[in-house]
């Protein structure tokens, strides 16, 4: 753990703050405001599109301005986003929300990348470690989203508007850590080098394929129940601390395997750990199925939250062995706009499903994805075992 890479766990931290703050906030916000209740989480919505149509915006500003300017430039749109979306909440502007949280969604697209840069501030031999550990600071975001939504709702007569306020100043705090980051210089680039591979042949490959299976739809699976889970706690009669409570707990499910997912990634192989992911995304939906109490929400959540840390680092270890270092950018983005797309389409269903079909029909919908993530693991095992 050198400095400039706890730095960046800091700013996960941040990034992770914001997200579970937008996550706990934005459904029951655009709940107040939006002409029907199936519109609910389209503020959530509005923040996935966003990061996907940003990406390739970021991946360009990545290459001109390298990992620190195009980090920082994310910093500033995020501080911008957060006081117009306490604009919008303030005067019950309900589009006006929706555009403030789209364009958040260019600080999304840019944090998505902090688990990339981890490997670059690390040996080659410490590089899964070196993910993992940067997504374990998302630990500062399981403590302090919540309690910051629930110690800030209420400090002004808007419900939720302190809340985005303080999002900003949380932007400002990671633009101050973010500017004693130093990256390592991109290659120097030679007149006549290939730039790397087509997109379309490194998309080809098996590895890069189930990478991106296993970040998108471990991402777009627990994005559906979380972003469901405020509102049918609300419907369910729990008061915003108990949802609150729920999404803590859910988030350090999330985070902190990070301390130890690389070295069970190193020690029995990241199919294998991605495997056990899955299982976790389905115990989780066992628990949600069997009841709606406090303990069975709390339960499920936490075992979602696990099961994505598995899934996701083990995506991100996996996609690192698909691509060379001058494509890197190309390859990254197209990973993540695949995840933020995924992501787009599960927080409207989250939303429709809950305010619709329910609870129950909600959980089962993320079966499908769970069995194919499975299969995909089972095909690229069975590739490399014939191999």
């Amino acid at each position: 753990m050198n400095t400039p890479l706890l730095l960046l766990t800091l700013c996960q931290g941040l990034f992770l703050t914001n997200n579970v703050t937008f996550i706990a906030i934005n459904g029951l916000v655009g709940l107040q405001l939006a002409p029907y209740g199936w519109m609910a989480t389209l503020p959530v919505m509005g923040y996935v599109v966003g990061g996907a149509l940003a990406t390739p915006l970021v991946a360009r500003t990545q290459a001109r301005f390298g990992r620190k300017g195009s980090f920082q430039i994310g910093l500033a749109v995020a501080l911008g986003s957060a006081l117009l979306a306490a604009f919008a909440a303030w005067t019950r502007q309900f589009w006006l929300l929706v555009a403030a949280t789209m364009i958040a969604g260019y600080y999304s697209a840019n944090g998505q990348l902090y688990r990339f840069a981890a490997a670059e501030l690390a040996a080659p031999a410490w590089r899964e470690k070196a993910v993992s550990l940067v997504l374990a600071g998302g630990l500062l975001g399981a403590i302090a989203g919540p309690n910051l939504a629930a110690w800030t709702r209420a400090v002004l007569p808007v419900p939720f508007v302190g809340a985005y306020l303080a999002l900003a100043v949380v932007a400002v705090l990671a633009m101050g850590v973010m500017a004693f980051i130093d990256f390592p210089p991109a290659p120097a680039k030679i007149a006549g080098d290939s730039a790397g591979r087509p997109l379309g042949q490194i998309m080809r490959q098996p590895v890069f394929i189930v990478a991106t299976v296993g970040a998108a739809l471990g991402y777009g699976v627990m994005n559906l129940l979380m972003a469901a889970t405020p509102l049918a706690m609300q419907v369910c009669g729990f008061d915003f601390e108990s949802t609150a409570l729920v999404l803590q707990w859910h988030v350090i499910g999330m985070f902190a395997p990070g301390f130890f997912t690389g070295h069970l990634i190193k020690r029995f192989g990241v199919l294998p750990i991605m495997g056990v992911g899955v299982a976790l995304n389905v115990v989780c939906v066992v628990i949600a199925l069997s009841g709606v109490d406090l303990h069975q929400f709390l339960i499920a959540l936490f075992a979602l939250g696990v099961g994505w840390n598995f899934l996701f680092t083990g995506s991100t270890t996996l996609a690192l062995t698909a691509y060379r270092p001058e494509e890197k950018d190309r390859a990254q983005a197209a990973i993540n706009f695949c995840v933020f797309a995924t992501m787009a389409f599960t927080s409207f269903a989250s939303g429709a499903l809950v305010t619709t079909r329910g609870w129950l029909w909600l959980n089962l919908g993320s079966l499908p994805a769970l069995a194919l993530v499975g299969a995909a693991l089972m095909w690229l095992g069975w590739r490399r075992r014939a191999a």
